[in-house]
């Protein structure tokens, strides 16, 4: 089946993949055998060289969504007694401070509004005020809005005071950059399904070698115990258990693409115009983005709603989709808004057919009053 046929998804993940990605899926593997665990070496190292990591970091690969890596490096690196900081300024932050309260980690939040990014001066001030917090966990960017926080200078507060960083990099690894030679971090967290353009089913953590080394005994599940998975790994060049064979072969193949594109520099300029060329045009017909431009990330907008008693949002998804995308709800509780991703394998030309998709459907819904501002 080709691009064609398919919608677009203009979602945070899973997203667009190529042809060639999915081809990929088409041969089976034995999980044990050499060809296979060439692949998952191949991919560590990959993932490694994006981060610049090579020599000071692992690349340690998990099955399951994102957010099983996001456990296993939280109940891998902080220790039980451990006491963590969450930085909250959406959805994502909010994931991490229950997965911290379910395994009983001592947790400390830092809120902000869903439209205002973190400040490292804030972090700084909580750290110097409270020495038992041991670990901070930072969304590099929160896919709840698509704000963008400021990694490398929390990455430095953090430093200074000596405690230890886990950044939740699900929607912005391999578009944004993060250099593990300037930024320190004990770990950080993606998945296949994002910005690499894989398929979903696969997290993986980048962890700093001396921190894992550390970490013997620390976890609460046998499943998520990144220390083993690792020693195991660099012990047999094998998954401890049944890894997700397809969705490896078509990483390797995406990180294969990812390459011969040009790396992050290219993939991440892509994201960007996408994100101008989506935020411009839905601006023509009316409707405004709910965060300010400066703390606006390339990877998923959010947008008002239409102020208009005829719009509703499952009637409007389903005729985008109808007209060949498939968008996101809104995550927020306070303000009706919808999500539209920048993300994934569809060219250059998917962002201005998906404005005109929405603009078609607006006016089959007979939406005419598109921003709340116009009747002012």
């Amino acid at each position: 089946m080709t691009l064609a046929a398919t919608p677009i998804l203009l979602t945070p993940g899973p997203l667009t993949t190529s042809d060639r990605t999915r081809q990929a899926m088409l041969r089976d593997w034995g999980s044990w055998d050499t060809d296979f665990n060439q692949i998952t070496a191949r991919l560590r190292e990959r993932i490694l060289r994006i981060v610049h990591g090579e020599g000071t970091h692992e690349c340690v690969p998990l099955q399951g969504s994102g957010t099983f890596s996001v456990e296993a490096a939280i109940g891998t690196i902080v220790p039980r007694d451990g006491h963590v900081l969450v930085p909250n300024n959406g959805a994502y932050c909010q994931r991490i401070a229950k997965i911290c309260r379910v395994l009983g980690r001592k947790l400390t939040t830092l809120d902000y509004t869903e439209a205002q990014r973190v400040e490292p001066a804030d972090v700084d001030r909580v750290l110097a005020a409270d020495p038992t917090i041991t670990h901070v966990a930072l969304v590099h960017c929160e896919t709840g809005t698509g704000v963008l926080n400021p990694l490398h200078e929390v990455a430095q507060v953090v430093a200074k005071h000596g405690r230890g960083l886990i950044v939740d990099a699900m929607s912005s690894f391999g578009a944004i950059d993060i250099d593990a030679r300037t930024t320190p971090f004990d770990a950080v967290i993606a998945a296949s399904g994002k910005c690499l353009e894989g398929v979903p089913g696969m997290g993986f953590v980048i962890a700093k070698r001396s921190t894992l080394e550390r970490c013997e005994g620390n976890c609460h599940s046998l499943s998520m115990d990144l220390y083993d998975q690792w020693t195991y790994m660099q012990r047999t060049t094998q998954w401890r258990f049944t890894p997700p064979t397809h969705v490896v072969a078509a990483l390797d193949a995406a990180l294969t693409q990812y390459f011969e594109e040009g790396g992050l520099a290219v993939r991440g300029g892509r994201y960007a115009r996408n994100c101008a060329a989506l935020v411009d045009g839905l601006a023509a017909l009316g409707l405004r983005t709910f965060l300010d431009a400066s703390v606006q990330a390339p990877i998923i907008v959010t947008f008002h709603a239409p102020d208009d008693p005829n719009y509703d949002f499952k009637t409007f998804y389903q005729e985008v989709k109808k007209r060949g995308y498939i968008l996101y709800p809104g995550k927020l509780t306070q303000v009706e808004t919808f999500r539209v991703g920048c993300i994934g394998h569809f060219g250059e030309a998917g962002i201005p057919g998906a404005v005109a998709a929405i603009a078609d459907t607006l006016e089959a819904m007979g939406v005419a009053r598109v921003s709340a501002e116009e009747t002012a």
